[in-house]
């Protein structure tokens, strides 16, 4: 087993609880470990035999356009398609960061990972 990783992938998008959040939009940073065995890549020095993160690269691309209101969402349906193209992974893990959030007063980031 080996972990294959994506970490600090960041988008300007438009997640939010609020309205308000959805139509100015904000910095987020999306971070994913994916283990799994590629032993066939490393032994073979052949793609087909890891996961691509290329790919994964482009699901989370594709998920960061569509506008949610839970980071917890965006999380899940990076897990749900990475599975769909690699089904075989053990487990993966994402991160969403929103930057600078509206809670009031002064914050960095807020944070959720799910793991599945």
């Amino acid at each position: 087993m080996g972990t294959v990783a994506l970490e600090g992938i960041e988008f300007f998008a438009y997640h939010g609880v609020s309205d308000e959040e959805q139509k100015i939009g904000n910095r987020y940073t999306i971070d994913v470990n994916i283990t799994t065995d590629f032993t066939e890549a490393a032994r073979y020095d052949r793609l087909e035999g890891t996961v691509n993160y290329a790919i994964v690269y482009e699901i989370v691309a594709k998920q960061m356009q569509k506008s949610t209101r839970l980071l917890e969402h965006i999380a899940h349906q990076i897990i749900e398609e990475c599975r769909k193209v690699y089904p075989d992974i053990e487990t993966i893990e994402v991160s969403v960061s929103k930057h600078n959030p509206p809670i009031g007063g002064v914050c960095a980031k807020s944070k959720i990972t799910i793991k599945g």
